[in-house]
């Protein structure tokens, strides 16, 4: 940014230029009035009004402007009886401060503002009019634009000497540089106005053929050259493009959490990480690694043939080879359609199709792998529990045989019939003896031999009954009761029963895992197939060539600004 040059407007026309009255020599004395008058051309009537106004404001000489409000002035040497009249006014002190600034505007030397108020209208200047303020401002703009000029020599009349030459003045203190009062003509200005308009001109012009230059260099010359790079010099490119996605093969269940889950399964919710975590492995360095030892994906673009900028050098490490598979293997997902799209690049349009078939059998072999150590889970835990049933039931078969060896009793069950069945035969002749004994005692002389006999046979058997009961619950000496062997039996094979039962269902588990290990449940479904292209997809020279005009231009454009704001900032 420039600024244009800017002209010290001093007077609208040579006839308004302020001029040293004729007769008025310099002052003698240090601090003598200077009587300034103003000359006018005649104008039009129109604007006599407004030109009687303005000399009555620049004349210095005691005038009667009839103002109603401005008090007669009194005698000269009544001093203070003037300033008295001029503070009974109760004057503002804005109007007291401009009055203040007007009387220095006039170079008049006052002790106070009624002073100034007061030497103001001994000249006929009103103070407190619109046209003195005006005046004021005036004259501070053209002392602001003349502040930069005080080192020079200040343009003084030709009739007229500096300051320090007027006689009487010993001091020959300095006074403000002054605007000159040498009649401008019409050729003069005319001569001034085209000198300004050639120097505008000229600045212009320097402005153009700078702007260009810098536009040359920072622009053109860098798009030129990036556009011959393009079209001329870089290594034509070639793109196999591919798309697939990977699917699930789990049924849906029946009802509750089981439908929910499967209608899950079912959709790309399910298959999300899945596809992810293919997208990340085939933009890995294990994948390269692979493509390259299979493929040769590192000797594909060490080709001298291909320009040095695209080249890979002879001797690149990993990490160079990693960030060339990055630029040319660009892999995307679209969740809501669950598909992968692939872009391979290579040099060569055979080798950029080998390279897409062997990355998509990376991802299948990938998928193969995440969904086989589930199978294999679940195959494991079904065999587990399996082996586990099994050994338990053959534990608990184990405890029955050593219960029924040590025991001495293969069905405690038939056992107890057949000493039931032995209780019972001895209580039915029990009883049979019974009736006997009763039949014979009910005769007058029974036969004491035959009664006798009948009793012992009874006593007999009750103590055979009382010793065959006692075999049921106490047992003997040798061997455990009855009820107690019975009791152990039944604990044992309620146990075997039970465990044969986890056993079967096992079984049914390890059938049904074994049934979902050789289904397959993830696996990857080719939608578009790797075409080998015939013309060079890369590099879009055009596209590419425009791109860098844009990125040039913003750069030049964001040094312009930021040179600007400093050059604002410093100049401020």
């Amino acid at each position: 940014m420039t600024t244009p040059p800017k002209v010290r407007r001093y007077h609208a026309s040579a006839a308004e230029s302020v001029r040293p009255a004729e007769g008025d020599g310099p002052p003698s004395a240090p601090g003598a009035d200077i009587r300034i008058t103003v000359r006018k051309r005649p104008v039009g009537a129109d604007s006599a009004a407004g030109d009687d106004e303005r000399d009555r404001f620049m004349r210095t000489d005691p005038v009667d402007d009839g103002l109603p409000h401005v008090a007669p002035a009194p005698a000269q040497g009544d001093v203070d009886a003037q300033l008295a009249l001029i503070r009974r006014e109760n004057l503002s002190e804005r109007q007291l401060r401009i009055a203040r600034r007007i009387a220095a505007l006039h170079q008049i030397e006052v002790g106070s503002d009624e002073e100034a108020v007061l030497r103001l209208r001994q000249r006929g200047i009103d103070p407190s009019h619109r046209a003195a303020l005006s005046q004021i401002l005036s004259s501070e703009g053209s002392r602001a634009q003349a502040q930069p000029a005080a080192n020079t020599p200040a343009i003084m009349p030709r009739n007229q000497a500096a300051p320090s030459a007027w006689p009487g003045n010993p001091s020959a203190a300095p006074r403000p540089d002054l605007p000159s009062r040498e009649a401008l003509t019409e050729e003069k200005r005319a001569a001034q106005i085209f000198r300004i308009q050639q120097d505008i001109a000229r600045r212009r012009r320097r402005r153009m053929v700078m702007l260009a230059l810098r536009l040359l260099a920072l622009v053109i010359l860098p798009t030129a050259v990036a556009g011959w790079y393009y079209f001329s010099f870089a290594t034509p490119l070639y793109a196999t493009n591919s798309q697939f996605r990977i699917q699930s093969a789990e049924g849906q269940g029946a009802g509750g959490a089981a439908g929910l889950g499967g209608l899950l399964g079912g959709s790309q919710l399910a298959t999300n990480t899945d596809s992810v975590a293919v997208q990340s492995y085939l933009t890995s360095r294990d994948a390269m690694l692979r493509l390259d030892g299979d493929k040769g994906f590192r000797r594909a673009f060490q080709d001298p043939a291909i320009d040095p900028i695209k080249r890979l050098a002879p001797d690149a490490t990993n990490e160079a080879t990693f960030d060339l598979y990055r630029k040319s293997v660009k892999i995307g997902y679209d969740p809501t359609e669950g598909m992968i799209d692939m872009e391979v690049i290579a040099p060569d349009p055979r080798q950029s199709q080998d390279f897409s078939l062997a990355l998509i059998a990376y991802a299948e072999e990938q998928v193969d792998q995440m969904t086989s150590r589930l199978r294999d889970d679940q195959m494991e835990g079904a065999i587990a529990i399996y082996r586990d049933a099994e050994a338990k039931v053959l534990a608990a078969q184990r405890r029955v045989q050593e219960l029924q060896q040590t025991l001495g009793v293969l069905d405690p069950v038939a056992e107890g019939t057949v000493v039931m069945n032995q209780i019972s035969g001895l209580e039915t002749q029990l009883a049979a003896k019974r009736l006997e004994l009763g039949q014979l005692l009910s005769n007058p002389q029974p036969l004491p031999s035959r009664v006798a006999a009948l009793r012992g046979d009874i006593a007999r058997l009750e103590e055979m009954i009382a010793q065959t009961r006692q075999k049921l619950t106490q047992g003997g000496e040798n061997r455990n009761s009855l009820a107690l062997i019975s009791g152990e039996l039944r604990i044992a094979e309620s146990e075997l029963l039970t465990r044969q039962e986890l056993l079967a269902t096992a079984a049914t588990q390890m059938e049904a895992a074994r049934i979902e290990a050789n289904k397959q449940v993830r696996y990857l479904s080719l939608s578009v197939a790797p075409v080998a292209p015939d013309e060079a997809t890369y590099p879009k020279a055009f596209q590419n060539t425009l791109v860098a005009f844009l990125i040039f231009s913003g750069i030049y454009l964001m040094l312009s600004l930021t040179a600007s704001i400093l050059r604002e900032q410093v100049s401020a």
